[in-house]
């Protein structure tokens, strides 16, 4: 019998990324990655150069279609499968990442009127300009007694759909009343290839805040929020929702021959990168939280009932696995956080030292620091660099460092940043564990636990728990094939559902990381300190951080108005 296959797309912070997965036991028989031409647009837009205000974060829409008509057609030469072998493709993304388009599904950024206006483009995941109508939004839901703000830790997100949408009506009234939809970046590629726009029920429910059962927000709320948006879900956020594994259309003509496939492949329906990953690694009960781990952290865990968690970003029925509670928590910089050390704190003779290592910098920094044993820097970090998802869901905090003298090494503020992030993964499986969601074990992906052993085992002794590592390297994308693989359906070569497809197709590693108990107890007395702090500078004991960020906006607003 012939081989089926199906395609997953991975929709990142930086670039997209394509794997060609076999059906019968998820082996990736090729992959590719398409950079963002335009990667993060976080200082100026194209072609205008306009400038934009901090805690902005946008994306090129023509981006995501690079990926499609780069990426595919490389993995299908790369293996030498035959296009009539695939029957499937299943995309995921970031979120919440939204676009406004016109009626013709067109984003507004293309076209030339609204070309240099910054609200007309893609909203990244990470674009927090949005924090103040976030603030209103969660102050008047409170007021109102609006249960839905329970499923959501309490807080709705700056990051998400409403209050992106919200800024959008505020600031530019113009782009918000020429706008028809908007729709999140996962189901404008997924209508792009389909000519079908379905709203995946994974964004509606964690990132729009609509429920299976009672659907969104009553009209009233969106009233009181502002006038104008009353009619906001019936309009412009209106569109059948559809859940996960569902097929959203077939790859249209002009797709099919842009990707170098045929015409009349299932669709899948768009997901989330995170929620995705879950039955890529084969996780399919409750009790095993998923981390996805890059520039920020996703967690993931199933349940079985719907509980309260303190900062959690949603809880959706069939969220992540049909017949299972969903719920997601998440860190907003991890990765990131290095990133940033390493381009900016690091200084010359490190970086030189590496070379003379052959190593880069951030593998000369681990080894270095792995030197090191719990507690010997007597440092301190509170990791909030990009502000704080989970738990206490602030994108006005900012990072701290504590403990420096003028002894200190640039290899162990390294590990300091490991483990503040490790800490911050802890606050939130404690907070599952003390709301009645149980956590028993982890499971790691993305690109992180591929590359750096130190960092995974400081992860195993904060949180005293074992780390199963994700077999593959492109773990969502092997999840967006799963997805792709039901959306096919058994009778095209694929499954009938996610759990089979994931016990067939998801994988982990052989090796896991365990805690060592010694690190445990010296980590335990850490934790301690790490939670004082969290807790003075987080839950309103010393607002200094946030005194400073809008001294800063002061400021920063005082020299463009001499500027212009």
């Amino acid at each position: 019998m012939e081989r089926k296959y199906v395609i997953g797309i991975d929709y990142g912070t930086e670039s997209g990324r394509a794997v060609l997965v076999d059906l019968s036991d998820g082996t990736e028989v090729a992959e590719h990655v398409t950079p963002y031409a335009h990667g993060v647009i976080d200082k100026n837009l194209p072609g205008t150069g306009e400038e934009l205000e901090h805690d902005w974060a946008l994306q090129h829409p023509n981006d995501y279609i690079d990926v499609l008509i780069r990426s595919v057609p490389e993995i299908m030469n790369l293996s030498g499968v035959s296009s009539q072998q695939i029957v499937g493709i299943g995309i995921d993304f970031t979120a919440c990442t939204m676009l406004p388009v016109d009626e013709n599904g067109t984003p507004l950024c293309l076209l030339e009127e609204f070309a240099g206006k910054p609200h007309s483009w893609v909203k990244l995941w990470k674009h927090h300009a949005a924090q103040s109508e976030a603030n209103r939004l969660n102050e008047i839901a409170g007021q109102r007694g609006e249960k839905f703000l329970k499923r959501y830790g309490g807080k709705i997100s700056s990051e998400w759909m409403i209050a992106k949408v919200w800024q959008i009506l505020n600031e530019a009234p113009d782009i918000y009343k020429r706008t028809d939809l908007f729709l999140e970046a996962t189901d404008w590629v997924v209508y792009k290839m389909t000519g079908n726009i379905k709203r995946n029920s994974c964004t509606a429910g964690y990132k729009s805040i609509w429920h299976k059962r009672e659907g969104y927000p009553a009209n009233d709320f969106f009233k009181e929020l502002d006038p104008r948006l009353e009619y906001l879900t019936e309009t412009k956020l209106r569109g059948e929702i559809v859940p996960l594994g569902s097929r959203a259309g077939t790859l249209s003509e002009e797709m099919a021959f842009s990707m170098g496939l045929i015409p009349g492949i299932a669709v899948a329906v768009g997901n989330v990168d995170a929620h995705a990953a879950v039955p890529a690694v084969g996780v399919v009960t409750p009790g095993k939280m998923v981390m996805v781990m890059g520039t920020s952290i996703c967690h993931m865990l199933l349940g079985e009932e719907e509980k309260e968690v303190e900062g959690m970003c949603g809880v959706v029925e069939d969220g992540i696995i049909p017949g299972y509670l969903g719920y997601e928590a998440g860190q907003s910089a991890v990765g990131d956080i290095f990133a940033w050390y390493v381009d900016q704190g690091v200084p010359v003779y490190t970086k030189e030292a590496a070379e003379r290592a052959g190593m880069n910098i951030h593998e000369w920094l681990e080894k270095q620091a792995a030197t090191y044993m719990p507690g010997e820097t007597g440092l301190l970090a509170l990791d909030w660099w990009n502000g704080n998802r989970s738990v206490l869901v602030d994108t006005d905090l900012t990072g701290i460092l504590l403990g420096m003298s003028l002894l200190t090494k640039p290899e162990e503020i390294y590990r300091s940043l490991l483990e503040a992030t490790a800490f911050g993964t802890r606050k939130i499986v404690d907070a599952f564990n003390q709301h009645g969601v149980p956590v028993y074990e982890l499971y790691a992906c993305g690109g992180l636990p591929q590359k750096n052993r130190l960092l995974m085992q400081i992860y195993a002794d904060v949180t005293n728990l074992e780390i199963k590592v994700a077999a593959s390297r492109q773990t969502p994308a092997l999840g967006a094939a799963v997805f792709a693989a039901v959306a096919a359906g058994r009778e095209n070569g694929g499954y009938d559902s996610i759990v089979d497809a994931a016990n067939k197709m998801g994988r982990v590693r052989e090796e896991s990381f365990k805690p060592i108990p010694e690190n445990v107890e010296i980590y335990e007395k850490l934790y301690k300190e790490y939670s004082a702090l969290h807790d003075y500078f987080g839950r309103g004991d010393n607002d200094v951080m946030k005194r400073l960020k809008a001294i800063r906006e002061e400021v920063v607003y005082q020299k463009m108005k001499v500027k212009n």
